[in-house]
């Protein structure tokens, strides 16, 4: 090799990202994954992404959640099958916003973690990715949920096809100590508009979505288990706010009642996140200094 060469090849390797370390699983519960894409110099390729562990994890108890009894018990019956071995479904939760579909998959890790439960967070942008974080996973006695909060897509991204692939339709497919949960304010993951319901063809009784539908319904299918949550009403609402201020170490009065009404409207929501929030910052303003 020649010496011009040599000069060449030692810059370009200057040029490249330094090469991940391993991942140090007991170093935490979750792990975000840090996807190579993001990481490419002036066109050069990028050395493959790597899982950081999350050194603080959100904490909060399923039975913190307030309202969704019952999608918690549908979703904590999968996770279970999962832990045991046995056969267990992807999940799609989606409907309302800030009613605790992200909130259920963490609270799972907090109870199940000791039984081996790991979580890995991933970007819609880095579901390119995810042939190499199933390779990094395979092999692993822990059972890893693979979490994409927010999902939505607007038409057929690369993660896009990338998540319909590994979810079912490719030759290979995810390993057998991983699931994929994923959240959506959008039953379908996509947008959907008046013009799609115009491809719509009835052919005698029956009713057939067109091509576009059929695209956008082809991806959430995949996943074996829907879970879907409503909004809460008024009632609901305030037993989560009740709830989150003795949690706190407040006091429920008519007064917070009526302002946590007030500030629900503000908000034009009664989620349990406005509910939470509402709670923090009641209890911030009233509870007595230590």
């Amino acid at each position: 090799m020649s010496k011009d060469l040599e000069k060449v090849l030692a810059r370009l390797e200057y040029l490249l990202p330094p090469k991940p370390s391993p991942t140090d699983w007991s170093a935490s519960e979750a792990f975000r994954w840090r996807g190579a894409a993001r990481r490419a110099v002036a066109g050069v390729s990028a050395t493959a992404g790597w899982l950081q562990p999350v050194r603080h994890v959100h904490r909060i108890r399923l039975s913190d959640l307030r309202g969704i009894d019952r999608q918690i018990d549908r979703v904590e019956q999968n996770t279970r099958q999962f832990l045991e071995g046995k056969p267990a479904n992807n999940v799609l939760l989606t409907g309302a916003r800030g009613t605790g579909k992200s909130s259920i998959v963490k609270g799972l890790l907090n109870k199940y973690a000791k039984q081996g439960l790991r979580l890995i967070e991933v970007e819609k942008n880095d579901l390119v990715d995810l042939p190499q974080i199933v390779d990094q996973v395979a092999g692993r006695a822990e059972r890893c949920l693979l979490f994409c909060d927010d999902l939505s897509f607007h038409g057929a991204e690369d993660g896009y096809i990338a998540l319909k692939v590994a979810l079912d339709g490719s030759i290979s497919t995810t390993s057998e100590n991983m699931l994929i949960y994923a959240t959506s304010n959008r039953r379908h993951l996509m947008p959907e508009y008046m013009a799609e319901n115009l491809e719509t063809k009835y052919v005698g009784d029956e009713i057939h979505p067109g091509e576009t539908v059929e695209e956008k319904i082809s991806l959430s299918e995949r996943f074996g288990l829907w879970v879907t949550f409503y909004p809460f009403d008024q009632d609901e609402y305030l037993e989560i706010v009740a709830h989150w201020l003795k949690t706190l170490g407040a006091q429920w009065s008519d007064v917070a009642r009526e302002e946590a009404l007030q500030w629900s409207l503000q908000r034009g929501s009664r989620s349990g996140r406005v509910a939470y929030q509402f709670a923090r910052d009641w209890a911030g303003r009233h509870m007595k200094k230590a």
